[in-house]
């Protein structure tokens, strides 16, 4: 089955995922069209169109955003860890505040603790207006890959 053409948001979410991330086509990040805008150890932002991420309700899926806000605080913690090492999520938590019906909702990732073999990130989605979505906290492992 091939995969259907890329809709501008997907397209661009492909592209800039591509940046952090190379070879990383067909993340699920990816098919739910986030883009990444800034990307360091220090902060990250992305945002995700609501439409094709909603629950039958026609509001944003609370999975949607634990995905977008896995996704920024795993960026995040993988360019603390640094080329050599991976960052694995091992624990995520997320508050839902609002719903969000249409639009973005956008993210902002930053550093609660950065050490040598854990990194944590809290991350705030707000929506188009800037009213808080979501906060999610997230918890990633940073493990050594193996050289090859």
């Amino acid at each position: 089955m091939s995969e259907p053409t890329p809709t501008p948001d997907r397209a661009a979410a492909r592209e800039s995922l591509a940046t952090v991330f190379p070879g990383g086509s067909g993340t699920l990040a990816e098919r739910m069209g986030i883009e990444v805008t800034h990307a360091s150890a220090e902060e990250v932002r992305a945002s995700m169109p609501v439409e094709g991420n909603t629950q039958p309700y026609g509001i944003l899926h609370g999975g949607a955003s634990v995905v977008l806000a896995e996704t920024v605080g795993s960026i995040g913690a993988a360019l603390h860890a640094g080329p050599d090492r991976a960052a694995v999520g091992v624990d995520i938590n997320a508050t839902h505040h609002r719903a969000a019906r249409s639009g973005r909702v956008h993210a902002v990732a930053t550093p609660l603790h950065r050490g040598r073999s854990m990194a944590s990130y809290e991350i705030v989605l707000t929506d188009d207006e800037g009213r808080r979505v979501c906060t999610s906290r997230l918890t990633c492992a940073i493990l050594s890959t193996p050289k090859g």
